[in-house]
C-alpha cells in the first residue's frame, strides 16, 4: 500500500511569528510601556530599510541618480523617504546591540531623525535607556527585528510592515485589556464603519484619533477601488501624547500625510484644534460612556445645537461635536454605547429626539458584544448625515434604517468575537442598497428595517433595532403542529418514566449500604 504524503504543516504569518518571539522578550515589562518599545523599533527598521534602498541608488550613481550625493538630506526628501543619519541607520545600532549602552544608543537615533526629519518632530519614543528595560532583552529584540526587511521595494509592496504594526497594536489592545482600548478599536469595527462611509474624496476627521486606524483603513478603501490617495485629507485629535506617537508612526509607514492630526493635553471639547473645518466624512470610536469630560465648563458651547449634554456622560456630547464639524453634505460613522438609543437621562432623551427631528439620523447598527477590547458593553453605530436628499443617493430623509447585527460574527478567543468580511460586506452592502438609487434594498424580518419617522415617534424615538427589525421567522418543516406536540409529549412522558427508575435504582443502592431515604 502507497504511504499517505505527510500532511504539510501550516505556515504561521510572519507577523504572528515575530509577535510571540517579540512578547517573550517582554519578560515582566508591562504591555502599557513596552509596546513603545517595540513598535518604536519597528519603525526605526522601516524608514532605515527604505533609506539604505535609496541610499545605495544615489551611491552607485547611474541613470536619474548621476552625480547624486548619498548623504545630502534634499535626495531623500524628493523621494518621499526620511533621511536617518549614520548613527540611526538599523546596521550600526545592530553591530552595538550587544553593548550595555544599546539603550543610550537607539535614544540618541531617535533623537537624530528627529532632527533631520521635521514631520516627525516629537513623535519617536526615547525611552530605551531606562533603567528597568534589560539591555540584554533590548539587544535580542534588536536582532529579532533585523530578520525582517520591512522597508524595502519588495517590502513595502506587500504592506509588510503595516501588517506587522496593526498585527502588533492589536496584540497590545487584548494584552492591556480594557487600557488597550484607548489607542486602538478593532480592525473589523473600522472596516465596517469605512465600508459603509466609502470615504473615497474630501476631508475625513476624527477627533479622538488613537492610533489612526479610522485613517489607515479609508486610505486601503481607497487604493482597493483605484481611487488617488491624493483625493482625500485627514484631520485629528488625540489628548493622549503617546498614543497621538502611536498615530503619527502609523501613519508615516504608510506615506499618509499626519500634519493636520494634533496633540494637546485637553482634548477635543475643551480645546478644539480644527475649529473651523468641516469635514465630508467623520469616522470615530470616542471613549463609552465618559463622565470625566469637563461638561461642567461647556455649558453655553455653541456645538449643542440639539441640547446641552449631561455633564456625567460625553456621548451626545461627541455626537455633537461631530456634527458640527460636518460639511453640508457630509456624513458620519461614529461608535456609541447601547445607552444612546434609549437613555433618556440628564437630557439625553431630548437631544436623541431632536437630532432624529431634524432628519439627520441615516442608519443605526446594533453590534454583538465581546467585539471590544476594552469593554462588554454591547455598542452600536451610528450614522449621520447632513443632507439625506442629494443628489448623490436618493431622497431618504423621512426614513432611518436599523440593522440588527447581534447575531453576527464568531468567537476568535474565549473573550472576543470578530467580523469576518463576509459580516461586513452584508451590512455593507444592505445599507448601500437603501440608501442608493436603484439599490434594490427590501427588508429582511430579524435583520433590517426601512422604518418611517412616524413609527419611530410611535417608539418615543428610541432606537434600538430590535423594536424595528421583529424577529425572524423559523424555517416551516411542513410537520403540522398536533403532530409536534404529541411527539413532544410522547418524548416527555418517556424521560419522567426514565427518571423515576433511576430515581428507585438510586434508593435500593443506598439501602443496600444501610442509608435511609
Amino acid at each position: 500500500m502507497a504511504r499517505k504524503p505527510k500532511a504539510e504543516k501550516a505556515v504561521e504569518p510572519l507577523e504572528k511569528t515575530l509577535w510571540k518571539s517579540a512578547d517573550k522578550l517582554r519578560k515582566n515589562m508591562d504591555a502599557a510601556e513596552y509596546k513603545h518599545i517595540v513598535l518604536g523599533l519597528i519603525f526605526l527598521k522601516y524608514i532605515s530599510d527604505a533609506f539604505e534602498e535609496l541610499h545605495a541608488k544615489l551611491a552607485a550613481g547611474e541613470g536619474e541618480y548621476e552625480g547624486a550625493d548619498p548623504e545630502d538630506p534634499d535626495e531623500y526628501r524628493a523621494e518621499r523617504v526620511f533621511f536617518v543619519p549614520a548613527n540611526a541607520r538599523w546596521s550600526h545600532l545592530q553591530a552595538r546591540a550587544k553593548l550595555p549602552e544599546i539603550g543610550k544608543d537607539v535614544d540618541e537615533a531617535m533623537d537624530a531623525i528627529e532632527k533631520e526629519n521635521p514631520t516627525l518632530k516629537g513623535v519617536l519614543p526615547k525611552q530605551y535607556a531606562r533603567q528597568n528595560l534589560d539591555k540584554a532583552s533590548l539587544g535580542a529584540l534588536i536582532d529579532l527585528i533585523a530578520t525582517i526587511a520591512l522597508g524595502d521595494a519588495k517590502a513595502r509592496s506587500q504592506d509588510l510592515l503595516g501588517r506587522v504594526y496593526e498585527y502588533f497594536l492589536g496584540e497590545f489592545a487584548a494584552a492591556e485589556g480594557k487600557k488597550g482600548g484607548q489607542f486602538y478599536t478593532p480592525v473589523s469595527i473600522v472596516k465596517l464603519l469605512v465600508n459603509m462611509l466609502e470615504p473615497y474624496k474630501g476631508r475625513v476627521y476624527d477627533p479622538c484619533c488613537g492610533s489612526g486606524g479610522m485613517f489607515v483603513q479609508a486610505e486601503k478603501l481607497v487604493e482597493a477601488h483605484q481611487g488617488r490617495i491624493d483625493d482625500i485629507s485627514i484631520y485629528g485629535q488625540e489628548s493622549n501624547q503617546t498614543t497621538y506617537r502611536l498615530c503619527r508612526m502609523n501613519l508615516a509607514i504608510r506615506g499618509i500625510d499626519g500634519s493636520n492630526v494634533r496633540w494637546n493635553g485637553e482634548g477635543s471639547f475643551l480645546n478644539d484644534a480644527h475649529k473651523d473645518m468641516k469635514a465630508e466624512f467623520i469616522i470615530a470610536n470616542p471613549p463609552f460612556n465618559d463622565s470625566d469630560w469637563s461638561g461642567e465648563l461647556l455649558r453655553d458651547d455653541p456645538r449643542w445645537q440639539y441640547g446641552v449634554p449631561p455633564t456625567g456622560n460625553a456621548n451626545f456630547a461627541w455626537m455633537q461635536h461631530m456634527i458640527y464639524h460636518l460639511s453640508p453634505t457630509g456624513t458620519l460613522g461614529l461608535v456609541l454605547a447601547n445607552g444612546s438609543l434609549s437613555s433618556n437621562s440628564g437630557g439625553e432623551g431630548d437631544i436623541r429626539r431632536a437630532i432624529v427631528e431634524a432628519k439627520l439620523v441615516d442608519c443605526i447598527v446594533a453590534l454583538p458584544d465581546k467585539l471590544f477590547y476594552n469593554t462588554g458593553i454591547p455598542a452600536c453605530l451610528w450614522f449621520i448625515s447632513r443632507d439625506r436628499k442629494n443628489h448623490n443617493f436618493r431622497k431618504r430623509e423621512d426614513e432611518v434604517l436599523f440593522i440588527d447585527a447581534r447575531n453576527m460574527g464568531e468567537m476568535i478567543t474565549r473573550r472576543n468575537r470578530d467580523f469576518a468580511d463576509e459580516d461586513i460586506a452584508r451590512i455593507a452592502d444592505t445599507y448601500h442598497a437603501w440608501r442608493n438609487k436603484d439599490g434594490g434594498y427590501e427588508d429582511e424580518k430579524g435583520f433590517c428595517k426601512a422604518a418611517s419617522l412616524e413609527e419611530v415617534l410611535k417608539h418615543n424615538h428610541v432606537l434600538t433595532p430590535g423594536r424595528y427589525v421583529g424577529i425572524p421567522d423559523e424555517d416551516d418543516d411542513g410537520v403540522p403542529f398536533e403532530e409536534k406536540m404529541a411527539k413532544l409529549t410522547s418524548e416527555l412522558e418517556e424521560q419522567m418514566a426514565q427518571g423515576q427508575a433511576l430515581d428507585m435504582r438510586i434508593r435500593e443502592n443506598l439501602a443496600n449500604v444501610g442509608c435511609r431515604t
